[in-house]
């Protein structure tokens, strides 16, 4: 026998209205920014005057909690989807404030013409016109005198039928009358059944994360503070993009602005390192991971509703400890310390440069790892090490690429067990051997993409070991990355092109370096062998042709940290593709000896 997993009624508008006010359903994203313009608000009330269907929401409800006299409360539903238009019909029907983009308390007036049966956006035209009753709000206000409105509305407006403008203003009425579908899922279903049943009701076909989910469950609980925890992370991850949003808070939420949590990032007002701005998926997969050795977000879910992995019972005391233990782990990630001195490490790997981070989620689990180790007193320097490592292991590896939440599981896991440099070391045993330097990573380096994870890593290792530019002489790759230098073609592009060659193969990422763009300029399309000839021939003259490099030895090493193969000079079309094996088994090389300093 199949078990029902959600049910489905019609509601009225009023009573959902009513239960929300109440408190009986939750809407996780009452405090976050209303995304839907006035126009969308409008087109919502016209379609309810008109009776069309505007769709289905969505609860979830939460399961029942033992509490600790021996009680159970009823879990209380969270709507996961049809907040924007809940948010819409409160600030429209019952004249409630929404938060705009700014997080400023605005209202949202919908007019209404009577006459026309017609909605618009209020605005100061429609307020001196007469035709137009300017805010809905008042109609549907329980201490409206219907007669006393409908007869000073056709005095103002003496062509007007009477019996017909109180039809429509009755009709307007009538709207919180009109019912919505509310779909129950079952408290027993677990968060990929509940995605699935959301995806497949919802015809729009949009995703919900776990951490959505996590968000939204974090956001309904104010027994243990988790809606004010929900701001500190939306506020955090707003003020590390927008230091000036710190101004903002203190004037549109003021009693958030008097919590430890606001004081806790209030060092991101004078912040604008743009190499780690997390967003709040970021901050829940760090703080979750580092502080409950686990890396599931839907386990979070679980943990923060109070259940019991062993018993399978929902327990009051540990969705309370579970809150604290989150709180815990967003006050360290928020922490001025321990954030800068992470990016500190970071870039003391060579990363620079927003631009050279790809995977999000690599740059998550290193900073778990240094939550970690720094939790176990062990030294700075051991610290910066093995961050760093993990960091770009991970990124070599393509570690947190697919199905990263079993990845932070299983790796918190082992970590928890074995510790981080013993996990590490076995990481590097299986998968950086001999094969991975002399052929795997080679064959990660065939590639055409410049935002390559492989090639992000070489770029790292340049700056690391303070590489100057292709034939610069005192420029290094550090100050062409930092001031947004080009990347150019070794086999010029143009000359590959005059061949045949097509984009894939001309821009292959073993055929790029760092170069002043007038070195660039003078080499033109100009094959290798000419202008390499022209280089030994420049050390011989010392008339500088391209850069200002002249004694040979500085031109060797120009060429070696830059991974330039020998005999250049003789290089042909025909040799493209001898020059591109060779020149990624260099750069491998080059990566391993960085790895192995780090």
């Amino acid at each position: 026998m199949t078990i029902q997993q959600y049910s489905v009624n019609q509601h009225p508008i009023q009573t959902l209205l009513t239960w929300i006010e109440s408190g009986e359903i939750a809407i996780p994203e009452i405090q976050r920014p209303f995304v839907w313009n006035a126009t969308k608000v409008r087109d919502l009330l016209d379609s309810l005057y008109k009776g069309y269907p505007i769709g289905y929401l969505i609860a979830w409800r939460n399961p029942n909690v033992k509490l600790k006299d021996g009680t159970t409360s009823e879990g209380k539903r969270i709507l996961i989807d049809g907040q924007q238009r809940v948010t819409a019909l409160m600030a429209a029907l019952l004249g409630k404030e929404v938060l705009n983009s700014d997080y400023k308390k605005v209202r949202i007036r919908i007019a209404f013409n009577p006459i026309e049966k017609k909605f618009e956006v209020s605005n100061s035209a429609i307020r001196k016109n007469k035709a137009w009753i300017s805010d809905i709000s008042q109609v549907l206000s329980p201490n409206v005198k219907i007669l006393e409105l409908v007869s000073k509305y056709c005095s103002d407006n003496d062509t007007t039928d009477q019996n017909e403008i109180f039809s429509s203003i009755e009709l307007l009425r009538g709207i919180v009358n009109n019912h919505i579908g509310l779909i129950e899922l079952n408290s027993s279903l677990d968060i990929e059944t509940v995605t699935e049943i959301f995806i497949r009701i919802n015809s729009k076909g949009v995703v919900l994360s776990q951490a959505d989910f996590a968000m939204s469950k974090i956001a309904s609980n104010e027994v243990y503070g988790g809606n004010t925890l929900r701001k500190c992370i939306d506020y955090f991850c707003h003020l590390s993009i927008s230091p000036e949003f710190y101004s903002k808070i203190k004037e549109v939420d003021n009693e958030f602005a008097q919590t430890d949590y606001f004081r806790k990032m209030s060092w991101l007002k004078n912040e604008n390192e743009d190499l780690y701005n997390p967003s709040y998926t970021d901050m829940l997969r760090v703080a979750f991971t580092s502080e409950f050795k686990r890396g599931r977000l839907e386990d979070l879910v679980a943990l923060l509703s109070g259940r019991n992995f062993e018993t399978r019972e929902y327990v009051e005391e540990i969705a309370e400890k579970s809150y604290k233990k989150l709180e815990a782990g967003i006050l360290n990630f928020m922490n001025e310390t321990n954030f800068k001195r992470f990016l500190m490490i970071i870039k003391s790997a060579g990363f620079i440069d927003s631009s050279m981070i790809g995977s999000r989620n690599a740059l998550n689990f290193a900073y778990i790892v240094y939550l970690t180790l720094r939790n176990q007193s062990i030294d700075q320097a051991t610290i910066e090490s093995l961050v760093r490592k993990w960091y770009v292991m991970s990124v070599l590896t393509g570690r947190y690429s697919s199905s990263p939440e079993s990845a932070f599981d299983s790796d918190i896991r082992r970590i928890d067990e074995y510790g981080v440099e013993k996990t590490l070391k076995n990481i590097e045993d299986a998968e950086l051997s001999v094969a991975f330097w002399d052929t795997g990573l080679p064959q990660q380096l065939n590639s055409s993409v410049a935002s390559s994870p492989y090639f992000k890593v070489y770029l790292a290792s340049q700056v690391k070991m303070n590489d100057k530019g292709f034939l610069s002489k005192d420029i290094t790759v550090r100050d062409l990355i930092t001031h947004r230098g080009d990347v150019h073609h070794i086999f010029p592009k143009n000359y590959l092109k005059k061949y045949g060659f097509n984009r894939n193969k001309y821009n292959q990422i073993a055929n790029y370096v760092y170069m002043q763009s007038e070195i660039n300029i003078a080499i033109g399309d100009k094959s290798p062998a000419d202008y390499f000839k022209q280089l030994k021939d420049q050390i011989i003259s010392k008339n500088k042709v391209y850069g200002n490099i002249v004694e040979s030895e500085e031109l060797r090493k120009n060429f070696e940290m830059n991974c330039i193969p020998d005999d250049m000079e003789n290089m042909t079309i025909n040799d493209y593709d001898y020059f591109l094996d060779k020149r990624r088994m260099l750069m491998s090389q080059k990566i391993k000896l960085y790895y192995e300093t780090l």
